[in-house]
């Protein structure tokens, strides 16, 4: 049972990042990225290929970084006058395109086998039990520094700049901002960000295939972030913790609803998702953790 409540906690962090890698681009900028599974598969296999060559642990994660950084990049320019659902169906094929290229390119990525073996930090020295809490810590400290970088962002005046982007960039652009500049900045952090959640995954599970990175990855976190609050970085990893929990919660149904197939179960586990996010939505409009907009000084008053 603990095991099993570790390996949770560890899912939550890492969809918490991918809460805030969305968050960031969503949420700040105003971009609709269903991209996500893509720059996490790239981050993935990025640290898995790297390790596996020889390179560090440590380096295996810069590269994943870096080379969600740069496919970050290129689909923004890919995408520059794209907005709304025109940029929402791109990002969405880009995903499809990443999964069928680790799934075909065998030389690369070893297509539907996947890659195991992945080398993990010290689990060798540490055992299995010992090594899963220092995952668990690992995990949660990136967690909490990222989070922490991009509530700082978000209440700087870089911050604000996003925002007045996802509001009007075309009054942005009036007012002196270069918003080309500000969406590739934010986009290529996104994707960075969605890359290390990768990375981290990769080496946590030991083992990566095409089917670790379905679309519906995007869509469970576009629930978590919408559920959290959009626009506010504690928001989204209290959405993707809540959205793991009760998707982990609801594997034991079959004590509940007995007689159903593991078909309909799975199913049944999506309608609930759904269900509760209605629920929530209903009762807080803005998400549970609304994002707070500060309220301009009052005038001063006439003497």
């Amino acid at each position: 049972m603990l095991s099993y409540v570790i390996f949770t906690l560890t899912l939550c962090a890492i969809y918490g990042l991918l809460g805030l890698s969305l968050n960031l681009i969503w949420g700040g900028a105003g971009l609709v990225n269903l991209g996500l599974a893509g720059f996490f598969a790239v981050g993935a296999y990025a640290s898995a290929l790297a390790t596996g060559a020889g390179a560090p642990v440590l380096i295996g994660w810069g590269a994943a970084l870096v080379v969600g950084a740069g496919v970050g990049l290129l689909v923004t320019f890919a995408t520059l006058r794209l907005r709304d659902d025109y940029l929402a169906i791109v990002t969405l094929g880009f995903a499809e395109v990443i999964r069928l290229v680790a799934l075909n390119e065998r030389w690369l990525t070893k297509g539907s086998d996947g890659i195991s073996g992945i080398r993990a930090p010290l689990k060798a020295e540490l055992g299995t039990q010992n090594f899963a809490l220092f995952y668990l810590g690992v995990v949660t400290l990136v967690l909490l520094v990222v989070w922490a970088l991009l509530r700082r962002l978000d209440l700087s005046p870089y911050g604000r700049a996003l925002k007045a982007i996802r509001e009007d960039q075309q009054l942005a652009a009036f007012a002196g901002k270069p918003v080309l500049r500000f969406k590739l900045q934010a986009f290529a952090l996104s994707a960075a960000i969605a890359a290390l959640a990768g990375a981290l995954y990769a080496h946590f599970q030991s083992y990566i295939s095409p089917d670790h990175f379905q679309p519906l990855i995007t869509i469970y976190i576009f629930l978590a972030v919408t559920a959290g609050g959009v626009g506010r970085p504690s928001g989204a990893v209290l959405g993707a913790y809540a959205v793991v929990i009760f998707l982990e919660a609801t594997r034991f149904m079959t004590e509940w609803v007995p007689g159903l197939q593991p078909v309909q179960l799975a199913a049944m586990r999506e309608m609930l998702i759904g269900l509760a996010l209605i629920l929530v939505l209903h009762l807080k409009p803005q998400g549970i953790l609304p994002e707070t907009i500060p309220k301009a000084p009052a005038p001063p008053s006439a003497a």
